[in-house]
């Protein structure tokens, strides 16, 4: 999931530090916006993990999430 967060925030970054040099005003380091995709990727490894960790203990308690799935014949 994290390298999912990291694939995805990178082509956005670039997006947006293109419109940020077009940006009137004084301006943070540009090499502040290619962090970014390595905070979403560290940051999405956490939260992911916790996330799980959570849903574990909450599973115990009212059994998780339970599917069914059946396969359909094409025709």
């Amino acid at each position: 999931m994290a390298l999912l967060y990291f694939a995805v925030s990178l082509p956005m970054i670039v997006l947006m530090s293109l419109f940020y040099t077009l940006m009137p005003g004084p301006k943070a380091p540009l090499g502040v916006m290619f962090i970014l995709p390595f905070l979403y990727l560290i940051f999405g490894f956490i939260f992911t993990a916790v996330g799980a960790w959570i849903y574990n203990l909450i599973a115990k308690w009212v059994g998780g999430i339970e599917f069914t799935v059946a396969e359909i014949e094409n025709s």
